[in-house]
């Protein structure tokens, strides 16, 4: 797999189930290390990188937000007393969750074991301020929308593109409005780079982003 990203660009990667875009994006944070090649962040090995500083640049939002029992406070600082308070209720407005956190008593309201007490969307807004209140300068986006509802997506979809501004993001793709806001696709095949470009670019190439579009894409309303 051989793919530049420039800083501040958007890019959706897209492939079938297994096609190693869940792979690419822990490669990036070091879930996994690479057993050849290497992936630079800033020109840098991320196994350079210290894992602190790694895991501040790089935000990751997954399918299922994950919260523990404890304080609001708590779950959207992960301990860093560096972020305060101020900056918690900025990222709990830019994804719309601040009203879930009063209801709950403000940043002290208690949260169940994998915050019981909420909906799964109510989750995922919270795990997206948590990224959101740490600033990255880099998105990891695996299927965040995928298991909320079709009201909480619509949140979600807008704290996303007001994220995406000024950020290098990676996003694995699943839903047509995702494609439509990123600068490149990059089609993955049993973990190599397919086909790469813009919608228009690769609709007309008549490969595998054409398959995949009319399969997954094609009855979903334009945006």
């Amino acid at each position: 797999l051989d793919l530049e990203i420039r800083a501040g660009e958007k890019i959706a990667l897209l492939g079938v189930t297994g096609a190693g875009k869940t792979t690419a994006l822990r490669l990036i944070n070091r879930v996994y290390d690479p057993t050849q090649g290497e992936v630079l962040l800033d020109g840098t090995p991320v196994q350079d990188w210290s894992l602190s500083r790694l895991r501040h640049s790089v935000g990751v939002i997954l399918q299922d937000g994950i919260l523990f029992s404890g304080d609001v406070r708590r779950n959207i600082t992960l301990g860093d007393e560096s972020i305060s308070d101020e900056s918690i209720w900025l990222a709990l407005e830019q994804v719309g969750a601040q009203d879930i956190v009063r209801r709950l008593g403000g940043l002290d309201g208690e949260l169940l074991q994998r915050g019981g007490n909420l909906s799964a969307g109510e989750r995922q807004l919270l795990a997206f301020a948590r990224v959101m209140a740490y600033d990255p300068t880099v998105l990891l986006l695996d299927e965040a929308t995928s298991n909320v509802d079709s009201f909480t997506e619509q949140r979600l979809q807008d704290a996303i593109e007001r994220a995406m501004e000024g950020r290098t993001t990676l996003v694995v793709a699943h839903r047509l409005s995702t494609i439509q806001q990123v600068d490149r696709i990059a089609v993955m095949h049993q973990g190599r780079l397919a086909e790469q470009g813009k919608h228009d670019e690769l609709m007309a190439k008549d490969g595998l982003y054409k398959r995949l579009y009319s399969t997954y894409f094609a009855a979903e309303p334009a945006a």
